[in-house]
């Protein structure tokens, strides 16, 4: 018999193992460091106004480049939501994803 309850696992899990976004309050917060200098990041994408609605699939997108104070790098997010801001699918070019303690031990 079919499972109603049982839980799907998306893509995005089995490719990787560590957190990409965290969720706080009304933003999802990403963590990541420069692949060229190791500078690190921490980003606040807020809900309702950093993401781009794509209304023909009611998916939301983030398009960002970010630059270090360390070296001129450009590090750009591209990442893809659904409509209730689960993570479909990312892309980090120039740069690696970290997780919060990783970030918090920033001297």
């Amino acid at each position: 018999m079919f499972n109603f309850f049982k839980r799907n696992k998306s893509d995005i899990s089995k490719t990787t193992d560590k957190q990409v976004f965290y969720d706080e309050k009304n933003a999802l917060v990403i963590y990541f460091k420069c692949s060229k200098c190791g500078e690190k990041f921490r980003s606040y994408l807020r809900k309702g106004y950093d993401f781009i609605t794509d209304y023909d699939t009611g998916e939301y997108k983030i398009n960002k480049e970010y630059i270090g104070s360390n070296c001129f790098n450009r590090i750009h997010l591209s990442a893809t939501f659904d409509r209730n801001y689960k993570l479909k699918e990312y892309t980090l070019e120039n740069g690696e994803v970290i997780n919060k303690e990783e970030w918090e031990e920033k001297s």
